[in-house]
């Protein structure tokens, strides 16, 4: 015979009822139902605190969700391991700093500093502040860390912009897991060391770590930066020969990385097989064909976009306007600005100002361009306004107008210390003859200890990028590179002089 199943008991049913309403999924269930429910219960427990904590949670309701705690406190309903990173998170996501403050004395008044899922949320807590220093307090006081508090330190510090730091964090770390690679290779990309991501990467890869998709991503997005073609390729062999799903992510990643290395019909390809297609992945495509002077295809996906019901961002309208700027195309230019303001109601920034004006100096249109720079509403941050300014100091220099780039200059240094100004002005008095004027701009820029930020390039020999700084010598094949560049000199100089000598 079977062996009768007991009823269950109040608190069971209560619970239940609870879940059943608020559903663990956030885009199922209604909390409201929940709360309903709740409010009818004398004496819940903290397990159904807890659901409907997380519940309001889940749906982003994270007043409620702090409320609740609070009236917990107040009826002397002590909090567990599952309640606190819930408070936390929502303290986070709030920005209440002095909430969650208020949450970590609590948690050293109950011992849950021990506990490893409180710990690792209370990290995160303060990273989302930027406050390393305490996330950094709380990890060396949790006595038995797990590969995820360092992957949340390792990231905070990243966030922040220190990588000497977070990298000092990584050597650290004993067990290096897939999590805690991604979030240091990860914190390269996001702070422009592109080549570091890189290179660690390699490392990654020769501790038979095998790479994840958010690894995959960042890399392709060092290499799209860098120009890394080969690095780029493998990836996209990898996920084949792997059969992983073509993500959005990753594909917008790979459309991107193409793009930028200069195979657009690639990314084209990649882009049309995608079986979905989100805005950041049509500002990918529509900014590579911009970028490599196809204005005209890039208007044809911008139109596409428009037809697909996807809504163009000011991304995609700074890519636009890049692409008429290359293809000469001021009167577009000047309707997509139109469609910008009137239609999309998006307001222009520096940025999209400096293109527009670009746009109209390659077409000749100065004068116009002048206009639309001097009727700019006023900005609160002053280098908005300078990119605008400096889009017109390149134009005066490019078309040879003196007096209207010393304009354009002085409103720049008025904005900003910057030293592109003064470069730029210096030359166009070299243009013009002035060579003496010129000195003189150079040498208020000595005396002000304004330095030209120095050049850079990079190239890609056997899937390793070398780069190059000017004035620098940190290249550890320097000496063979000028050496090398000594011989072909001396060659070039031997063959001018056999065919001259030739010619006699």
């Amino acid at each position: 015979m079977h062996k009768k199943m007991p009823f269950p008991t109040r608190e069971v049913q209560e619970y239940e009822a609870i879940q059943a309403s608020t559903w663990t999924n956030p885009n199922l269930g209604s909390p409201i139902y929940g709360w309903k429910i709740f409010e009818q219960i004398q004496e819940p427990t903290i397990c159904i605190f807890n659901t409907m904590i997380k519940a309001f949670l889940l749906k982003g309701e994270l007043n409620r969700t702090t409320e609740i705690y609070k009236n917990m406190l107040k009826i002397g309903m002590y909090p567990d391991n599952y309640t606190l990173p819930y408070v936390l998170k929502a303290c986070a996501r709030m920005k209440c700093c002095h909430l969650g403050e208020l949450v970590h004395g609590q948690i050293l008044k109950l011992g849950f500093l021990m506990d490893i899922f409180v710990g690792n949320t209370l990290i995160g807590f303060y990273t989302a502040f930027d406050n390393v220093e305490a996330a950094r307090f709380v990890f060396y006081e949790i006595r038995c860390t797990c590969v995820i508090s360092w992957t949340v330190l390792i990231s905070g510090y990243a966030k922040r912009g220190d990588v000497y730091e977070a990298r000092l964090i990584f050597e650290e770390c004993p067990v290096k897991d897939r999590g805690v690679w991604g979030s240091m290779i990860s914190g390269y990309v996001q702070n422009n060391c592109f080549k570091e991501g890189l290179k660690l990467f390699r490392l990654m890869q020769m501790t038979g770590t095998d790479p994840d998709e958010a690894i995959l991503v960042s890399v392709l997005s060092a290499s799209a930066h860098l120009g890394s073609l080969d690095i780029g390729i493998w990836i996209h062999r990898y996920v084949e020969k792997l059969r992983m799903p073509m993500s959005l992510n990753l594909g917008t990643a790979l459309i991107d990385m193409y793009a930028k290395c200069g195979f657009l019909d690639m990314a084209e390809k990649l882009f049309y097989e995608m079986p979905q297609r989100d805005l950041i992945c049509w500002n990918a495509v529509i900014s590579g064909f911009a970028m490599n002077g196809n204005g005209l295809k890039a208007l044809k996906l911008f139109n596409e976009m428009q037809s697909a019901g996807i809504r163009p961002d000011d991304v995609t309208f700074i890519s636009m306007f890049t692409a008429c700027s290359y293809a000469g195309m001021a009167n577009e230019g000047l309707n997509l600005l139109n469609l910008m303001c009137n239609v999309y109601h998006i307001e222009p920034k520096g940025e999209h100002y400096g293109c527009i004006i670009d746009v109209l100096s390659r077409a000749g249109l100065l004068e116009e361009a002048k206009k639309i720079v001097q009727n700019m509403p006023d900005s609160s941050v002053p280098s908005e306004e300078a990119i605008a300014w400096r889009a017109l100091l390149s134009a005066c220099g490019n078309h040879g107008l003196v007096d209207l780039a010393e304009a354009a200059a002085e409103r720049i240094v008025q904005l900003e210390r910057h030293s592109g100004a003064y470069v730029l002005l210096s030359n166009i008095y070299v243009a013009a003859g002035k060579h003496e004027t010129a000195r003189r701009i150079r040498k208020e820029m000595k005396n002000q200890y304004i330095d030209k930020v120095p050049g850079c390039s990079s190239l890609e020999i056997n899937g390793v990028v070398h780069e190059f700084i000017a004035g620098e010598k940190t290249h550890p094949q320097l000496v063979q590179i000028h050496e090398l560049l000594e011989t072909i000199n001396n060659q070039l100089d031997n063959s001018t002089h056999i065919l001259h000598g030739s010619d006699r």
